[in-house]
C-alpha cells in the first residue's frame, strides 16, 4: 500500500506543476492537505473500518474545495486574511493534490471508501488497459458483475492493515508493526522524480 511518504511525493508533484509562487510555505500546505487522509489510520484504532473511509471519502475534497470557493467570495475572506492574495490559489491546489495525491494512490490500490458515509462500499479501481488484436480495448479497472472485484466491501467486513492497526480490534501481543516507506520500484521513482521536481522549482524561483 501507499505510504504516507508516498502520497506526500504525489502532492509535492501536484504542487510543482500547478503552484504559481513556489516557496517552503505553499509546498507545505499543499502537502499537508494531501497527507490529511492518512490521519484516519489513527482513527480507525477507534472506529472499525474507518481506515479508508472517513478521511478518503470524495466527499472530503468537494467540501472543503466548495469551503475555498465560498471563501474566496466573501468581502472579509479568511483565507485572504491570514495568508494573502494568494491563499486561495494555494488552497485550491491542496484540494486538487489531496485528491490526486492523497486519495487517488489509495483508490487505486486495494481501495477506499469513495462515498462514505452516503454510501458504505470500498471500492479498489486497480487493473489495466490495453488494446487487443482480438478483442479489441480491454479495460479492468471497474468490474461490478459477478466476476468483478471491483467493490471490495463495507467497513464491517473490510479492514486495511497498518503499523498502527494490525487488526480489527485488540493487536495480537507482540505483534510485528511494519511501516512501509515504500513498497515497489515504482513507488520510489515516484518519490525520487517528486524530490527533482522541488528541487527544480526551488531552484527557478531563486534564480
Amino acid at each position: 500500500m501507499p505510504s504516507t511518504v508516498v502520497h506526500v511525493a504525489f502532492g509535492a508533484l501536484v504542487a510543482t506543476a500547478f503552484l504559481r509562487e513556489f516557496d517552503a510555505r505553499a509546498l507545505a500546505a499543499v502537502c499537508a492537505f494531501t497527507a490529511l487522509p492518512d490521519l484516519d489510520t489513527f482513527l480507525g484504532v477507534w472506529i472499525h473500518g474507518g481506515h479508508r473511509a472517513l478521511l478518503h471519502t470524495a466527499l472530503l475534497p468537494l467540501l472543503l474545495g466548495a469551503v475555498v470557493v465560498w471563501d474566496g467570495r466573501r468581502a472579509d475572506s479568511w483565507l485572504r486574511d491570514r495568508f494573502g492574495a494568494r491563499g486561495h490559489h494555494v488552497a485550491g491546489v491542496g484540494v486538487l493534490a489531496l485528491t490526486l495525491g492523497g486519495i487517488g494512490p489509495d483508490l487505486t490500490t486495494n481501495g477506499v471508501n469513495l462515498f462514505y458515509p452516503l454510501h458504505d462500499q470500498f471500492y479498489a479501481f486497480s487493473g489495466r488497459l490495453e488494446l487487443s488484436s482480438t478483442e479489441g480495448v480491454v479495460q479492468t479497472f471497474v468490474e461490478l458483475g459477478e466476476d468483478g472485484d471491483t467493490a471490495r466491501g463495507t467497513t464491517e467486513t473490510v479492514h486495511y492493515w497498518t503499523g498502527v492497526d494490525v487488526k480489527r480490534g485488540p493487536d495480537p501481543e507482540g505483534a510485528e508493526r511494519v511501516f512501509p516507506i515504500v513498497s515497489s520500484g515504482l513507488q520510489l521513482l515516484v518519490v525520487v522524480v517528486a524530490a527533482a521536481g522541488v528541487f527544480g522549482r526551488f531552484r527557478e524561483a531563486n534564480r
